[in-house]
């Protein structure tokens, strides 16, 4: 089990957090790919979306429905400050996780979360476990909490 996997599962028992952990046999590159795996809504995908606080000079995380498109300038007016793109070696040197794993939860450091208000419309939502391979889900409602996410609206 990958480190970053290892993380996230802790996270969540340290939290008491109820996920379902799933290793994902089929490529889900993609939200529809990942929703089409694990047969759920397309918006019911939790995409984690990183931009780098041009201010303050650290990650912000956007949790997105799988469905929609975080629109850079709402987004930064949501984070109050201008954002800019974060590389790879950024997401994974803050977060701990690969671009394509990056986990709501089980970060190395804290970071600020804005939550789209769509995921909120499901019970049960899916996000990365960590690893490009690795789904977990969890209720909606403790994800926000798990998370400190506020909802913004930063969607196109």
């Amino acid at each position: 089990m990958s480190k970053s996997l290892k993380r996230v599962i802790k996270h969540a028992a340290d939290m008491e957090l109820e996920i379902k952990v799933i290793e994902m046999l089929s490529p889900t590159k993609t939200a529809q790919q990942a929703a089409d795996a694990v047969g759920c809504d397309l918006d019911q995908i939790a995409k984690s979306i990183i931009f780098l606080g041009k201010n303050s000079d650290t990650p912000v995380l956007f949790l997105t429905a799988g469905g929609n498109r975080v629109c850079a300038g709402k987004a930064s007016n949501t984070a109050d400050e201008p954002l800019g793109k974060a590389d790879a070696g950024l997401i994974r040197t803050k977060t701990g996780f690969a671009i394509g794993g990056v986990s709501p939860i089980g970060h190395l450091n804290p970071i600020r979360c804005f939550v789209d208000q769509k995921l909120m419309d499901f019970d049960t939502v899916w996000a990365a476990a960590g690893t490009p391979n690795h789904l977990f889900s969890i209720s909606s409602d403790r994800l926000l909490t798990a998370t400190k996410g506020i909802i913004a609206d930063f969607c196109e």
